[in-house]
Formats: structure tokens, C-alpha cells, sequence
């Protein structure tokens, strides 16, 4: 996993100005990720506020790097099934945001996730969650 810290693998968070920084697993064995947003040009309108679908791809990858953090070998997140995104606050150009993704619930075949980006001072600036396909390896290697 710690390939994927920084852009989660995907050019477009780096691009709009989020990075992984840090996950991990929780004592009841789920997956949690943290990182943050620092909204670039690309990730806003031309009033400086970012985009609701870029908080949805932010808030995504979030839930999804959390549910593959508590899997293991070869097993992984196949899809998005179902995702809710709100908006609480305007996150802003020049900005600096916290993003954390946490599983809730983990199957045989589906995850439950949310995720959060917050204000340094901790108000709720989005939230999301999501409920995921995984995809368990027939293989043990």
C-alpha cells in the first residue's frame, strides 16, 4: 500500500491538490486512511471555491484506500456501488483541509465507507459515504 500514499495512484488528486499521507488498520481490523487537500486552480471555479465533484473524487479515493488498507494478498476494492456526497461548508482556493477515509463495515463482497474533509480547525467541510464491490483473491500469495 504505501506505493499508493501521495496521489493514491490516480494523477487527478495530485492535481487538484490532495495527497495520502498515512493508513493503517484499527483494532477491530478496518481500514483507515488520512491525508490533505490544498485545493489548486484546476480544483476550483472562478471564484476560488472547489467543485462538488472534486470533493466526490477526493472523498472516493479516500473510502476506497481505506477499504483496500484492511485487506490483504491480492484482495481489493473492484467498485463503487453506491456514494452520497454533502457539502457542508466551501472548501477554498489556497486552503489546507484534512481528508480521512474509514471502512464502517467490511464483507465477504461489500465495504461500507465514509470520509470527511475538514478545516484545520476541524469544522466539517464534506463528508461522504460509500458502500463498495470487493474483489477476494483466489490466490493466497
Amino acid at each position: 500500500m504505501d506505493r499508493w500514499l501521495g496521489d493514491g495512484g490516480m494523477a487527478i488528486i495530485g492535481a487538484v491538490g490532495g495527497s495520502f499521507d498515512a493508513y493503517g488498520v484499527d483494532g477491530e481490523d478496518l481500514g483507515w486512511v488520512g491525508g490533505w487537500f490544498d485545493p489548486t486552480q484546476l480544483a476550483c471555479n472562478p471564484h476560488g471555491a472547489v467543485q462538488a465533484g472534486v470533493h466526490s473524487v477526493l472523498l472516493d479515493a479516500a473510502m476506497n484506500f481505506a477499504i483496500n488498507g484492511a485487506l490483504v494478498g491480492r484482495d481489493r476494492t473492484e467498485a463503487t456501488i453506491e456514494m452520497t456526497t454533502e457539502l457542508m461548508r466551501p472548501a477554498l482556493l489556497n486552503g489546507h483541509y484534512a481528508i480521512r477515509g474509514d471502512v464502517v463495515r467490511l464483507t465477504r463482497q461489500i465495504a461500507y465507507a465514509e470520509a470527511t474533509i475538514s478545516s484545520e480547525e476541524g469544522k466539517l467541510i464534506s463528508r461522504a459515504t460509500g458502500t463498495f464491490l470487493v474483489h477476494r483473491s483466489t490466490t493466497t500469495d
